[in-house]
Protein backbone atom coordinates (compact mmCIF):
# COMPACT_ATOMS: atom_id res chain seq x y z
CA UNK A 1 0.00 0.00 0.00
CA UNK A 2 1.37 3.65 -0.80
CA UNK A 3 1.99 6.13 1.55
CA UNK A 4 -0.39 8.58 2.15
CA UNK A 5 1.94 10.82 4.56
CA UNK A 6 5.05 11.94 3.95
CA UNK A 7 7.23 14.46 2.28
CA UNK A 8 8.21 15.23 -1.39
CA UNK A 9 10.74 17.68 -2.65
CA UNK A 10 10.87 18.84 -6.08
CA UNK A 11 13.37 21.55 -7.72
CA UNK A 12 12.90 23.77 -11.21
CA UNK A 13 15.76 26.40 -12.66
CA UNK A 14 14.82 29.18 -14.18
CA UNK A 15 15.70 30.42 -18.07
CA UNK A 16 18.56 31.57 -17.22
CA UNK A 17 20.22 28.54 -15.37
CA UNK A 18 23.17 27.76 -17.80
CA UNK A 19 22.18 24.47 -18.77
CA UNK A 20 18.66 26.01 -19.73
CA UNK A 21 20.55 28.56 -21.62
CA UNK A 22 22.21 25.86 -23.55
CA UNK A 23 18.53 23.92 -23.68
CA UNK A 24 17.09 26.72 -25.05
CA UNK A 25 19.85 27.55 -27.71
CA UNK A 26 19.28 23.60 -29.37
CA UNK A 27 15.83 24.26 -29.65
CA UNK A 28 15.93 27.66 -31.29
CA UNK A 29 17.95 26.00 -33.77
CA UNK A 30 15.45 23.04 -34.19
CA UNK A 31 12.74 25.43 -34.63
CA UNK A 32 14.65 27.38 -36.96
CA UNK A 33 15.23 24.00 -39.01
CA UNK A 34 11.87 22.81 -38.84
CA UNK A 35 10.55 26.37 -40.26
CA UNK A 36 12.48 25.61 -43.57
CA UNK A 37 11.98 22.05 -43.54
CA UNK A 38 9.41 20.66 -41.81
CA UNK A 39 10.89 17.48 -41.85
CA UNK A 40 14.40 18.00 -40.77
CA UNK A 41 16.60 16.07 -39.09
CA UNK A 42 18.44 17.73 -35.58
CA UNK A 43 19.91 16.44 -32.96
CA UNK A 44 21.54 19.49 -31.45
CA UNK A 45 23.66 20.25 -28.49
CA UNK A 46 25.15 23.53 -26.90
CA UNK A 47 28.13 23.72 -24.13
CA UNK A 48 28.41 27.68 -22.82
CA UNK A 49 30.79 29.24 -20.36
CA UNK A 50 32.38 31.95 -19.92
CA UNK A 51 31.94 34.83 -23.12
CA UNK A 52 31.68 31.77 -25.38
CA UNK A 53 28.87 29.24 -26.83
CA UNK A 54 29.66 26.13 -28.50
CA UNK A 55 27.09 24.08 -31.08
CA UNK A 56 27.65 21.28 -32.38
CA UNK A 57 25.61 17.96 -33.55
CA UNK A 58 24.27 16.48 -37.01
CA UNK A 59 21.41 18.07 -39.50
CA UNK A 60 19.64 16.00 -41.69
CA UNK A 61 17.71 18.25 -44.47
CA UNK A 62 16.55 16.41 -47.74
CA UNK A 63 18.81 19.25 -49.96
CA UNK A 64 21.95 19.05 -48.34
CA UNK A 65 23.29 21.96 -50.26
CA UNK A 66 20.99 24.15 -48.49
CA UNK A 67 22.88 23.24 -45.11
CA UNK A 68 25.84 25.41 -45.31
CA UNK A 69 23.22 28.30 -45.97
CA UNK A 70 21.10 27.55 -43.04
CA UNK A 71 24.37 27.72 -41.03
CA UNK A 72 25.19 31.05 -41.15
CA UNK A 73 21.55 31.82 -39.09
CA UNK A 74 23.57 29.72 -36.38
CA UNK A 75 25.35 32.89 -34.55
CA UNK A 76 22.31 35.00 -34.84
CA UNK A 77 20.05 32.27 -33.24
CA UNK A 78 22.23 32.20 -30.35
CA UNK A 79 22.24 36.01 -29.73
CA UNK A 80 18.80 36.23 -29.80
CA UNK A 81 18.29 33.56 -27.34
CA UNK A 82 20.80 35.19 -24.76
CA UNK A 83 19.59 38.78 -25.31
CA UNK A 84 15.75 37.48 -24.86
CA UNK A 85 17.23 35.63 -21.73
CA UNK A 86 18.63 38.70 -20.34
CA UNK A 87 22.79 38.35 -20.58
CA UNK A 88 24.41 41.61 -20.52
CA UNK A 89 27.14 40.81 -18.16
CA UNK A 90 30.75 41.66 -18.34
CA UNK A 91 31.48 37.88 -18.98
CA UNK A 92 28.60 36.62 -20.78
CA UNK A 93 27.02 39.22 -23.30
CA UNK A 94 24.76 38.30 -25.91
CA UNK A 95 26.76 40.99 -28.16
CA UNK A 96 30.19 40.40 -27.55
CA UNK A 97 30.00 36.33 -26.50
CA UNK A 98 31.81 34.07 -28.97
CA UNK A 99 29.81 31.15 -31.11
CA UNK A 100 31.37 28.17 -32.31
CA UNK A 101 29.20 26.10 -34.40
CA UNK A 102 30.48 22.68 -35.32
CA UNK A 103 26.91 21.56 -36.69
CA UNK A 104 26.90 19.36 -39.45
CA UNK A 105 25.31 16.69 -42.36
CA UNK A 106 23.19 13.89 -40.68
CA UNK A 107 25.27 10.61 -40.38
CA UNK A 108 24.03 7.90 -43.46
CA UNK A 109 24.04 5.16 -41.79
CA UNK A 110 21.47 6.60 -38.90
CA UNK A 111 19.27 8.35 -41.54
CA UNK A 112 19.35 4.88 -43.14
CA UNK A 113 17.64 3.09 -39.88
CA UNK A 114 15.22 6.09 -39.77
CA UNK A 115 13.59 6.84 -43.27
CA UNK A 116 11.18 5.27 -44.54
CA UNK A 117 11.77 2.84 -47.95
CA UNK A 118 10.12 0.69 -50.26
CA UNK A 119 8.21 -1.62 -47.74
CA UNK A 120 10.05 -0.57 -44.71
CA UNK A 121 7.93 2.46 -42.34
CA UNK A 122 9.57 4.85 -40.79
CA UNK A 123 11.50 3.90 -37.55
CA UNK A 124 12.66 4.88 -34.53
CA UNK A 125 15.70 7.27 -34.37
CA UNK A 126 17.08 5.06 -31.30
CA UNK A 127 16.24 2.01 -28.98
CA UNK A 128 14.94 3.44 -25.62
CA UNK A 129 12.60 3.73 -23.15
CA UNK A 130 9.90 6.53 -22.09
CA UNK A 131 7.81 7.36 -19.20
CA UNK A 132 4.71 9.53 -19.08
CA UNK A 133 3.11 10.36 -15.97
CA UNK A 134 -0.42 12.42 -14.83
CA UNK A 135 -1.79 12.66 -11.63
CA UNK A 136 -5.04 14.70 -10.38
CA UNK A 137 -3.53 16.44 -7.25
CA UNK A 138 -3.23 19.27 -9.30
CA UNK A 139 -5.39 20.96 -12.23
CA UNK A 140 -2.65 20.76 -14.54
CA UNK A 141 -2.71 16.52 -13.81
CA UNK A 142 0.97 17.34 -12.49
CA UNK A 143 2.79 16.34 -9.42
CA UNK A 144 2.23 19.82 -7.39
CA UNK A 145 5.93 19.77 -6.15
CA UNK A 146 7.24 20.54 -9.44
CA UNK A 147 4.39 22.21 -10.94
CA UNK A 148 4.89 24.89 -8.37
CA UNK A 149 8.62 25.02 -8.47
CA UNK A 150 8.35 25.96 -11.92
CA UNK A 151 5.15 28.67 -11.54
CA UNK A 152 7.79 30.35 -8.63
CA UNK A 153 10.79 30.98 -11.23
CA UNK A 154 8.35 32.16 -13.93
CA UNK A 155 6.71 34.76 -12.61
CA UNK A 156 9.99 35.72 -11.20
CA UNK A 157 11.21 35.72 -14.59
CA UNK A 158 7.91 37.53 -16.21
CA UNK A 159 8.33 40.39 -13.20
CA UNK A 160 12.25 40.73 -13.93
CA UNK A 161 11.49 41.24 -17.91
CA UNK A 162 8.79 43.60 -17.78
CA UNK A 163 10.74 45.77 -15.30
CA UNK A 164 8.77 45.19 -12.42
CA UNK A 165 11.52 44.18 -10.70
CA UNK A 166 14.77 45.30 -12.55
CA UNK A 167 17.34 44.19 -9.92
CA UNK A 168 16.52 39.99 -10.29
CA UNK A 169 18.76 38.53 -13.06
CA UNK A 170 18.17 35.94 -15.07
CA UNK A 171 20.14 32.75 -13.30
CA UNK A 172 17.35 31.09 -10.01
CA UNK A 173 16.21 28.11 -9.10
CA UNK A 174 13.51 27.04 -6.79
CA UNK A 175 12.86 23.59 -5.09
CA UNK A 176 9.85 22.86 -2.60
CA UNK A 177 9.43 20.56 -0.57
CA UNK A 178 5.66 19.53 -0.27
CA UNK A 179 3.65 17.92 2.38
CA UNK A 180 1.33 15.41 1.77
CA UNK A 181 -2.03 13.91 3.77
CA UNK A 182 -3.76 10.97 2.74
CA UNK A 183 -2.31 10.97 -0.26
CA UNK A 184 -2.62 14.71 -0.74
CA UNK A 185 -0.50 18.24 -1.24
CA UNK A 186 -1.28 20.63 1.35
CA UNK A 187 1.27 22.52 2.48
CA UNK A 188 4.93 23.42 1.69
CA UNK A 189 7.09 22.49 4.81
CA UNK A 190 10.35 23.90 3.18
CA UNK A 191 11.02 26.18 0.25
CA UNK A 192 14.70 26.81 -0.97
CA UNK A 193 15.03 29.85 -3.49
CA UNK A 194 18.30 31.28 -5.38
CA UNK A 195 18.34 33.66 -7.44
CA UNK A 196 20.64 35.86 -9.65
CA UNK A 197 20.59 39.86 -8.32
CA UNK A 198 21.98 42.99 -9.83
CA UNK A 199 22.12 44.92 -6.90
CA UNK A 200 25.29 44.09 -5.02
CA UNK A 201 24.02 45.78 -1.94
CA UNK A 202 21.19 43.63 -1.30
CA UNK A 203 21.51 40.41 1.20
CA UNK A 204 19.35 37.50 1.27
CA UNK A 205 17.05 38.92 3.95
CA UNK A 206 16.58 42.06 1.16
CA UNK A 207 15.79 39.04 -1.62
CA UNK A 208 13.43 37.08 0.14
CA UNK A 209 11.34 40.71 1.36
CA UNK A 210 11.59 40.99 -2.57
CA UNK A 211 10.51 37.63 -3.78
CA UNK A 212 7.88 36.89 -1.23
CA UNK A 213 4.87 38.82 -2.87
CA UNK A 214 5.42 36.47 -5.82
CA UNK A 215 6.15 33.47 -4.09
CA UNK A 216 2.71 33.68 -2.62
CA UNK A 217 0.93 34.97 -5.43
CA UNK A 218 1.50 31.46 -7.45
CA UNK A 219 1.25 28.66 -4.39
CA UNK A 220 -1.82 27.86 -3.14
CA UNK A 221 -3.51 29.69 -0.25
CA UNK A 222 -2.44 28.43 3.10
CA UNK A 223 0.72 27.06 2.10
CA UNK A 224 2.98 28.94 3.52
CA UNK A 225 2.39 28.75 7.53
CA UNK A 226 4.74 30.29 10.29
CA UNK A 227 6.18 26.33 10.32
CA UNK A 228 7.44 26.54 6.93
CA UNK A 229 11.03 26.60 6.49
CA UNK A 230 12.82 29.55 4.04
CA UNK A 231 15.90 29.04 2.47
CA UNK A 232 16.57 32.35 0.36
CA UNK A 233 20.26 32.84 -1.43
CA UNK A 234 21.55 30.77 1.73
CA UNK A 235 25.30 31.52 0.27
CA UNK A 236 24.99 34.99 0.33
CA UNK A 237 25.48 37.40 -2.53
CA UNK A 238 24.54 35.58 -5.85
CA UNK A 239 25.39 38.11 -8.50
CA UNK A 240 27.78 36.38 -11.11
CA UNK A 241 25.26 34.40 -12.74
CA UNK A 242 24.38 31.98 -15.74
CA UNK A 243 27.62 30.43 -17.61
CA UNK A 244 30.22 32.89 -16.34
CA UNK A 245 29.50 31.77 -13.12
CA UNK A 246 29.01 27.78 -13.96
CA UNK A 247 29.18 26.08 -17.31
CA UNK A 248 26.23 24.97 -19.55
CA UNK A 249 25.07 22.14 -21.04
CA UNK A 250 22.31 20.84 -23.00
CA UNK A 251 20.61 18.35 -21.47
CA UNK A 252 21.52 18.13 -17.69
CA UNK A 253 17.96 18.80 -16.39
CA UNK A 254 15.67 16.11 -17.48
CA UNK A 255 14.12 15.36 -14.14
CA UNK A 256 13.18 19.23 -14.18
CA UNK A 257 11.90 18.88 -17.07
CA UNK A 258 9.40 16.16 -16.46
CA UNK A 259 8.05 14.99 -13.24
CA UNK A 260 10.49 16.64 -10.48
CA UNK A 261 11.56 12.73 -9.60
CA UNK A 262 7.53 12.05 -8.82
CA UNK A 263 7.70 9.41 -11.67
CA UNK A 264 10.39 6.65 -13.33
CA UNK A 265 12.72 8.74 -16.51
CA UNK A 266 14.42 6.87 -19.34
CA UNK A 267 17.17 8.83 -19.32
CA UNK A 268 16.69 10.55 -22.73
CA UNK A 269 16.93 14.55 -22.98
CA UNK A 270 15.02 16.19 -24.91
CA UNK A 271 16.35 19.65 -26.52
CA UNK A 272 17.31 19.97 -29.72
CA UNK A 273 16.29 16.74 -31.30
CA UNK A 274 13.73 16.81 -33.74
CA UNK A 275 10.59 14.00 -33.26
CA UNK A 276 12.04 11.40 -34.99
CA UNK A 277 13.80 11.00 -32.03
CA UNK A 278 11.18 9.21 -29.32
CA UNK A 279 13.44 10.28 -26.66
CA UNK A 280 11.26 13.23 -26.73
CA UNK A 281 8.41 12.20 -28.77
CA UNK A 282 7.34 9.39 -27.37
CA UNK A 283 8.19 10.60 -23.93
CA UNK A 284 5.71 13.51 -25.00
CA UNK A 285 3.11 10.64 -26.19
CA UNK A 286 3.43 8.88 -22.90
CA UNK A 287 2.68 11.86 -21.21
CA UNK A 288 -0.35 12.41 -23.66
CA UNK A 289 -1.88 8.94 -22.70
CA UNK A 290 -1.28 9.09 -18.81
CA UNK A 291 -2.97 12.65 -18.59
CA UNK A 292 -6.15 11.21 -21.09
CA UNK A 293 -6.42 8.33 -19.12
CA UNK A 294 -6.67 10.53 -15.62
CA UNK A 295 -8.85 13.17 -17.33
CA UNK A 296 -11.42 10.07 -17.88
CA UNK A 297 -11.35 9.35 -14.78
CA UNK A 298 -10.01 5.93 -15.11
CA UNK A 299 -7.53 6.19 -12.52
CA UNK A 300 -5.76 9.23 -10.21
CA UNK A 301 -2.56 8.25 -11.36
CA UNK A 302 -1.17 7.05 -13.88
CA UNK A 303 2.35 5.50 -15.60
CA UNK A 304 2.68 5.03 -19.30
CA UNK A 305 5.58 2.79 -20.52
CA UNK A 306 7.13 2.91 -23.79
CA UNK A 307 10.00 0.80 -25.68
CA UNK A 308 11.43 0.99 -28.92
CA UNK A 309 14.31 0.16 -31.10
CA UNK A 310 16.04 2.38 -33.46
CA UNK A 311 14.77 1.53 -36.80
CA UNK A 312 11.63 -0.09 -36.07
CA UNK A 313 8.80 1.44 -36.58
CA UNK A 314 6.25 -0.37 -33.62
CA UNK A 315 7.14 -0.11 -29.86
CA UNK A 316 8.08 -2.83 -28.50
CA UNK A 317 6.19 -2.54 -25.32
CA UNK A 318 2.99 -0.51 -24.01
CA UNK A 319 2.43 -0.75 -20.10
CA UNK A 320 0.68 0.76 -17.98
CA UNK A 321 0.22 1.19 -14.17
CA UNK A 322 -2.58 3.27 -11.99
CA UNK A 323 -0.61 2.93 -8.93
CA UNK A 324 -4.07 0.98 -7.20
CA UNK A 325 -6.36 4.23 -8.61
CA UNK A 326 -8.64 3.16 -10.81
CA UNK A 327 -10.87 0.37 -11.07
CA UNK A 328 -9.72 -0.57 -15.04
CA UNK A 329 -6.83 -3.68 -15.25
CA UNK A 330 -3.79 -1.68 -16.09
CA UNK A 331 -3.95 -4.66 -19.02
CA UNK A 332 -7.25 -2.92 -20.19
CA UNK A 333 -5.55 0.14 -20.66
CA UNK A 334 -2.41 -1.04 -22.31
CA UNK A 335 -4.49 -3.08 -25.03
CA UNK A 336 -6.61 0.08 -25.62
CA UNK A 337 -3.70 2.54 -26.14
CA UNK A 338 -2.88 1.08 -30.11
CA UNK A 339 -6.42 1.28 -30.71
CA UNK A 340 -7.06 5.09 -30.53
CA UNK A 341 -3.25 6.07 -31.11
CA UNK A 342 -0.67 4.92 -34.16
CA UNK A 343 2.42 5.25 -31.66
CA UNK A 344 4.76 5.09 -34.60
CA UNK A 345 7.39 7.75 -34.89
CA UNK A 346 5.30 8.93 -37.58
CA UNK A 347 2.09 8.36 -35.92
CA UNK A 348 3.00 10.24 -32.91
CA UNK A 349 4.48 13.20 -34.69
CA UNK A 350 1.04 13.59 -37.19
CA UNK A 351 -1.06 13.14 -34.31
CA UNK A 352 0.70 15.44 -32.10
CA UNK A 353 1.41 17.86 -34.68
CA UNK A 354 5.05 18.06 -34.06
CA UNK A 355 6.79 18.81 -37.06
CA UNK A 356 6.53 22.50 -36.32
CA UNK A 357 8.50 25.16 -34.85
CA UNK A 358 7.13 24.75 -31.26
CA UNK A 359 10.61 23.69 -28.86
CA UNK A 360 12.11 26.72 -27.72
CA UNK A 361 8.97 27.59 -25.95
CA UNK A 362 9.37 24.23 -24.14
CA UNK A 363 12.81 24.47 -22.77
CA UNK A 364 12.42 26.21 -19.47
CA UNK A 365 9.85 25.84 -16.45
CA UNK A 366 8.79 21.64 -18.43
CA UNK A 367 7.66 20.04 -20.40
CA UNK A 368 4.46 18.88 -18.88
CA UNK A 369 1.55 20.74 -17.29
CA UNK A 370 1.67 23.60 -19.40
CA UNK A 371 -1.60 24.53 -21.33
CA UNK A 372 -2.19 23.82 -24.61
CA UNK A 373 -1.31 26.75 -27.47
CA UNK A 374 -3.26 27.24 -30.72
CA UNK A 375 -0.35 26.84 -33.32
CA UNK A 376 0.32 23.17 -31.83
CA UNK A 377 2.71 23.93 -28.72
CA UNK A 378 2.33 21.58 -26.00
CA UNK A 379 -0.35 19.59 -28.04
CA UNK A 380 0.43 16.60 -25.89
CA UNK A 381 -1.48 18.31 -23.06
CA UNK A 382 -4.73 18.23 -24.30
CA UNK A 383 -7.13 15.76 -23.06
CA UNK A 384 -8.88 14.77 -26.50
CA UNK A 385 -8.32 11.41 -25.85
CA UNK A 386 -10.28 10.78 -22.72
CA UNK A 387 -13.58 9.81 -24.41
CA UNK A 388 -11.62 7.43 -26.88
CA UNK A 389 -9.89 5.43 -24.23
CA UNK A 390 -13.07 4.80 -22.50
CA UNK A 391 -14.64 3.41 -25.59
CA UNK A 392 -12.25 1.60 -26.57
CA UNK A 393 -11.99 -0.35 -23.00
Amino acid sequence: MSRKDYIFTSESVSEGHPDKVCDRISDAVLDAFLTEEPEARVAAETFATTDRVVIGGEVGLSDSAKLTEYMGKIDGIVRDCVRDIGYEQDKFHWNTLKVSNYLHEQSAHIAQGVDAAGDKDEGAGDQGIMFGYATDETEALMPAPIQYAHAILRRLAEVRKDGTEPRLGPDAKSQLSVQYRDGKPVGISSLVLSTQHLDETMSSADVRELITPYILEVLPEGWITPETVWHVNPTGKFVIGGPDGDAGLTGRKIIVDTYGGAAPHGGGAFSGKDPTKVDRSAAYAARYLAKNVVAAGLAKRCTIQLSYAIGVSAPLSIYADLHGTGDTAPALIEAAIPKVMDLTPRGIRTHLELNKPIYARTAAYGHFGRSPEADGGFSWERTDLAQALINAI
